[in-house]
């Protein structure tokens, strides 16, 4: 056991912190700093080793030295038995999270329909599929015959007629084949013809609603602190959820799902910050691969459950009951230390850490902690968080104006393909649950591969290679005829995979291209830019209308177009993590200054002069 000395608790321990402050701090960056969480529990991304990831404030420094309120973790316990019950707890609603993000491939799914004919079968004598062959065109889903036409009952019917009879519109409503989904909204709320670009507005205001969530809540999380938001977020999740399941109109669902996004970022922002502020540096790389994974896997959960519960109404309720038991248990979760020492709160900081030491079996050392030894831990990091950039900063000088306006369309195009492929299953004429499955299956070897591509060749080939593959992979799924489906469905698998791989390295990109004075403020765009491509990505599907080719086309060219743009994005690989804008602008300058020095200017011989002399020699 080691003593702590309150007057000098750092005293030849402990080097300097880095200068990034972690996740959980309240100050400098607000509620900018919630949406790297975001991004690592909303596409499962967080995958790579954490040392490598510079943009979390939990990694080496420049100078080789840990952050030392880690070290006050270890103290505790390290990775004992509180943080693996913590990390449990905090991983369980994260299975449920992909079933909500991508629950409207199943509750909005759309069956074969066809008008609702006026007559009935036993009113007229007829056969009910000679009644529907006098009534409703061949193939015809949106219109019908104004009058009966008789003639078609005869044996050459469809051949005699040169004039096709008059139409109208389905004034009595659609019949729907419900052998595979028993009631969906659209069928519900007959979200087909001319109504069926609704489907795609209610996906995009429950993206809508993550943007906005992140934003609401990343801010009220470093005021009220992350486990009271993370509470209210499970009951909401829950409520609204649950009233979404019971909505009386389609206005009515819309402001639901609105509702439930934002709590969807609200749990994302605060669990990330909960689990990552209590585990030591050493083990934050497997927490944070473990809980990407588990989103992972909530994804093969949507397709058991979905199939098991054919009704949206059921299937809605089913997904959304499980947060009202988080909701429960999230009481015995523990506040952050770190955040409670920032706003003040350093007693109560003391508290839980004695708490956190005790169920790890170090009470002896967490007795032994006191106000003046925890302050201490916590001075340079309290320091480092007072720094104050805007997002003009983002473009104020010409290196980092470049990365920014990069990486906004690497950071769109990414996430607007990724949920045009994603959200869309029944394109592909194949079995929707088996595409649910695969389509989760396909991220666990693209994260690998990404990662290894990132680590042994670079950032910026990984980047645009796997956006340009996404890209092509798209576009050459419009050239395939519809009847092959297993060649539409694999290289519609092949892009979504390329995406997931895209979004795995330019999480790690970003914090590395960034220096860290506006590191956050730069994820923060990154988070905006990502949420505006999930917002556009189901509203651009209305563009089939016009041309039916058009949505995948668009979905297609925009990751090509940004993958040519990674290219003139700086590589990282193997360089040290810059700490101020000045750095970044002076990664050039070096090529530049050696450039001049080699451009020799040619001047005449001078009387007198050797060629040792023009030569540079001794």
């Amino acid at each position: 056991m080691s003593n702590i000395n309150p007057k000098q608790p750092l005293a030849g321990l402990y080097k300097s912190p880095p200068p990034l402050p972690p996740p959980s701090l309240g100050g400098g960056y607000r509620g900018s700093e919630r949406s790297v969480a975001l991004l690592v529990f909303f596409f499962g991304v967080k995958s790579i080793p954490f040392g490598a990831v510079h943009g979390w404030g939990a990694l080496p420094g420049s100078d080789g030295g840990t952050m030392a309120f880690a070290d006050l973790l270890e103290h505790v316990g390290g990775m004992g038995r509180f943080q693996v019950a913590s990390v449990v707890l905090l991983a369980l609603p994260v299975l449920m999270l992909a079933t909500h993000n991508l629950l409207q491939n199943f509750t909005a799914a759309t069956g074969d329909h066809r008008c609702r004919l006026r007559w009935e079968a036993n009113a007229t004598g007829l056969d009910p599929q000679d009644l529907l062959r006098v009534s409703v065109p061949r193939g015809e889903q949106c219109r019908r015959f104004v009058t009966p036409q008789w003639w078609l009952l005869e044996a050459n019917g469809s051949a005699t007629n040169t004039t096709w009879p008059e139409t109208e519109p389905c004034h009595d409503g659609w019949i729907y084949d419900r052998s595979v989904f028993t009631s969906t909204i659209v069928s519900e709320w007959d979200l087909v013809c001319g109504s069926r670009g609704l489907k795609q507005l209610a996906q995009s205001l429950y993206m809508a609603g993550i943007l906005v969530g992140g934003i609401v809540f990343g801010g009220l999380s470093d005021r009220f602190g992350r486990r009271l938001l993370l509470t209210w977020c499970y009951l909401q999740m829950g409520a609204m959820g649950t009233c979404s399941s019971f909505a009386p109109t389609f206005a009515v669902y819309c402001l639901f799902r609105f509702l439930t996004g934002t709590a969807f970022s609200g749990i994302v922002l605060n669990s990330v910050s909960l689990s990552l502020e209590w585990m030591p540096t050493r083990t934050r790389a497997l927490v944070g691969t473990f809980m990407g994974y588990c989103y992972t896997l909530g994804q093969f959960l949507l397709a058991g459950v979905s199939y098991a519960v054919p009704d949206w109404r059921w299937l809605q309720l089913t997904v959304s009951l499980p947060f009202f038991c988080f909701f429960l248990y999230s009481w015995w979760l523990t506040e952050s230390a770190r955040w409670l020492v920032m706003v003040g709160k350093s007693q109560r900081a003391l508290q839980e850490l004695r708490k956190v030491a005790k169920i790890n079996g170090k009470g002896e050392e967490g007795d032994k902690l006191d106000i003046d030894a925890l302050r201490s831990y916590m001075q340079k990091e309290m320091t480092s968080s007072r720094s104050h950039h805007t997002v003009v900063d983002l473009v104020r000088t010409p290196v980092v104006r470049r990365i920014s306006c990069c990486l906004c369309f690497v950071w769109f195009s990414t996430s607007f393909a990724y949920y045009g492929l994603a959200m869309d299953l029944q394109t592909f004429d194949f079995n929707i649950y088996v595409i649910q499955l695969v389509f989760g299956a396909v991220d666990i070897p693209a994260k690998l591969v990404s990662i290894l591509t990132i680590t042994f060749i670079g950032r910026r080939f990984t980047q645009s290679f796997a956006l340009i593959l996404a890209g092509l992979a798209i576009l050459a799924n419009i050239l395939v005829p519809r009847d092959l489906r297993t060649l539409r469905t694999a290289l519609a698998v092949f892009g979504k995979g390329c995406l997931a791989a895209s979004f795995n390295c330019v999480f790690l990109y970003t914090g590395e291209l960034y220096p860290t004075v506006i590191r956050q403020t730069g994820m923060g765009l990154a988070n905006t830019m990502a949420r505006l491509g999930s917002i556009t990505a189901p509203l651009v599907k209305m563009a089939g209308e016009v041309f039916p080719a058009l949505p995948f086309i668009i979905y297609g060219v925009a990751p090509v177009v940004s993958g040519l743009v990674a290219i003139f994005l700086p590589e990282t690989r193997d360089t040290a993590l810059p700490e101020t804008v000045e750095e970044v602008e002076g990664r050039t300058r070096p090529q530049k200054d050696e450039a001049q020095h080699l451009q020799v200017p040619l001047q005449p011989p001078q009387p007198g002069d050797t060629m040792a002399d023009r030569s540079g020699g001794p």
